[in-house]
């Protein structure tokens, strides 16, 4: 068995923590009496956020006791653990920290609300803009587990050991992420892969911008972000909707350790005299982007890392390259998240290959 105090939590605390989908909040009354409740919870690496959302409840949500007792004091535990019968895979994580409330309107608040619709797909259909987050800052953990594997000393999760066939059809879209870093090796190891996509002509009408830094993030969603309300607008959507769907998309990106902004290269391609070749140069020039992008994921994958794919820099390229500083000759395409997933996503239906296929026998 194994055992161990740190403060604040760890990465590979952190991660523990993010992976899982309930916790257990204790909190201290008035008159001395303890309190215990589960809750769902998200997490950015820095504090841990729980929604006073539409569940059913016998009270108004201010006067639910957990918010009464810490209310007269701060101080909780927050606890989360893996029951197996296999005993040698029992773990548990018990955070000591203060907690508050914070009110709606406020950037933390509607931070918070991004990354609980993030983490749970049910608050799609609630409303939690309206009613204080609880907010928990760590101030001490202690982890406990039979064994090492829950805890080990990896920063981050192995490779997986797959063929290419595993890789190829393990491969899946992230929208959550785990808060720890992804390390810069790992980063370069994957945009190698991209180097060795085929190109139109032997070039590479491509270019990847990396952005780890979290301040240029918030540059870059609040430039698309301002497109993204536009065309949402000429949509009809109304402006609760356009609101909450720019938040979860903002989140995405934010709270992604990397993103990859993927760009055409415009000096590469040829050039010819009439508009349909100069069309298909263009065309074949994203085809061989996509190439690129397609091995970044699957590397990603194998390498032990997860990715997702958004598109959102297509339909607004101007405001990207200004938020970026990008030069004229790199026109934005689409934007990859790489991290260490949260939890596994949704595995959409694929069509059956007989719906895909055309036979000339």
């Amino acid at each position: 068995m194994t055992e161990q105090n740190a403060s604040p939590l760890s990465a590979t605390q952190w991660r523990f923590l993010a992976a899982h989908r309930v916790a257990r909040l204790a909190s201290v009354g008035h008159d001395g009496r303890p309190h215990l409740v589960p809750i769902c919870f998200a997490t950015d690496g820095l504090a841990i956020y729980s929604s006073l959302d539409e569940k059913p409840k016998r009270v108004a949500a201010m006067q639910l006791r957990r918010v009464r007792n810490l209310l007269r004091n701060p101080e909780v535990t927050l606890l989360v653990d893996d029951y197996a019968e296999d005993w040698t895979r029992l773990a548990y994580l018990m955070v000591r920290g203060t907690a508050d409330l914070v009110e709606p309107g406020v950037d933390d608040h509607r931070r918070a609300a991004g990354l609980l619709r993030t983490k749970y797909s049910q608050y799609e259909r609630m409303t939690i803009e309206k009613e204080p987050v609880i907010r928990v800052i760590p101030a001490s953990a202690r982890q406990w587990s039979w064994g090492e594997d829950a805890f080990g000393d990896a920063e981050a999760p192995p490779a997986r050991n797959l063929d290419f066939d595993a890789v190829v059809r393990g491969r899946r879209s992230v929208r959550s992420y785990r808060p720890e870093p992804v390390p810069r090796a790992l980063v370069e190891r994957v945009l190698e892969a991209a180097r060795w996509a085929p190109s139109p002509h032997g070039r590479t009408p491509w270019r990847f911008v990396v952005v780890t830094r979290r301040s240029v993030k918030e540059r870059l969603v609040v430039a698309m972000g301002e497109e993204w309300e536009r065309h949402l607008a000429m949509d009809g959507e109304s402006t609760d909707v356009i609101a909450r769907r720019k938040l979860r998309s903002q989140q995405r990106i934010l709270e992604a350790p990397v993103c990859v902004i993927l760009c055409l290269y415009t000096v590469d391609p040829d050039r010819y005299p009439d508009a349909g070749r100069q069309a298909a140069e263009a065309t074949m020039a994203v085809q061989s982007l996509g190439a690129a992008a397609q091995n970044v994921l699957l590397t990603a994958y194998q390498s032990g890392l997860d990715g997702g794919w958004i598109c959102a820099p297509l339909f607004c390229p101007a405001a990207v390259r200004a938020a970026l500083d990008l030069g004229p000759d790199l026109e934005p395409q689409a934007l990859l998240t790489l991290g260490y997933a949260a939890r596994d996503p949704v595995r959409r239906e694929r069509l059956s290959l007989e719906e895909l296929i055309v036979w000339y026998e």
